[in-house]
């Protein structure tokens, strides 16, 4: 029997609905240390420079986790895999690629390729309540779409993985109403 190949990344937000590369194996997984937070300033996929958007970063929390998913990536598939990710995340530099130890939920650790946020960098956002993230999210758009589609894509996948994320959970519902606000039906803005 061949070996199966030991390449991991760690997806916490947009990578469990979107990973841009072919998944061998999809597994919940716990890295502690870490919680899942808006704290990234977007000025390209879900922002720009003149109005930043939010997206989410692994923020080093000592006493917390982040429940998401670990992606296994077949061996023939890794160099295209990592080579994406890179580009993907690495756009402004405002992440650290780092190897993370996570615990999966079947029982099996692992180390994955996981993009911790640089709290140096100029687009962290840590400080910012829910209120202003809400606010943020509710009328930033970039390259890849407006930004609540991403906090609204986030929640429903931690949802099905039956993940309890209080503030996303929050955040969602005070977005909803500002978008809902804004439309003056309960809809998506035009």
């Amino acid at each position: 029997m061949a070996k199966q190949s030991e390449h991991w990344v760690f997806a916490y937000g947009s990578l469990m609905w979107d990973p841009g590369f072919p998944v061998a194996e999809a597994v919940g997984a716990r890295l502690d240390g870490f919680s899942r937070r808006f704290c990234l300033r977007s000025v390209v996929y879900r922002g720009t420079v003149d109005a930043p958007g939010l997206v989410l970063g692994l923020d080093a929390d000592g006493g917390a986790d982040c429940v998401g998913l670990a992606l296994r990536v077949a061996d023939a598939d890794w160099p295209d895999a990592i080579q994406g990710l890179r580009l993907r995340e690495l756009t402004t530099n405002a992440y650290e690629e780092r190897i993370l130890p996570l615990t999966l939920t079947d029982g099996r650790h692992v180390s994955a390729v996981g993009y911790v946020i640089r709290r140096d960098h100029d687009q962290y956002a840590g400080e910012l309540d829910l209120d202003e993230q809400a606010r943020i999210i509710a009328g930033a758009r970039g390259g890849r779409g407006p930004n609540y589609e991403y906090l609204f894509n986030t929640a429903s996948h931690l949802a099905e993985m039956g993940v309890t994320d209080l503030d996303m959970d929050a955040l969602a519902r005070l977005v909803r109403g500002l978008i809902s606000h804004d439309t003056g039906h309960g809809g998506k803005p035009d």
